[in-house]
């Protein structure tokens, strides 16, 4: 069940991630948007090949500091 909550997470902050506008994106180039929007594509394409060592990784080392990179973003906004 862990599984399935995490993936989805991830699968949501890239749908979201989607969704900016290229302005917007442009606008924050220190997100990494592709990245963010291709690992999204990658899990729901290839769900039956996830590698959970590699979502892990993005879960403990990548999101945070993109969870603080996009508060700063909200606060200046």
């Amino acid at each position: 069940m862990l599984e399935l909550a995490l993936v989805r997470l991830i699968e949501i902050i890239g749908e979201a991630a989607g969704r900016v506008s290229q302005e917007g994106q442009n606008k924050h180039s220190s997100i990494p948007w592709f990245q963010i929007i291709g690992m999204r594509n990658r899990l729901i394409h290839g769900y039956d090949q996830v590698d959970l060592n590699l979502l892990w990784d993005t879960i403990e080392i990548d999101l945070p500091p993109l969870i603080s990179k996009l508060e700063n973003i909200l606060d200046q906004e």
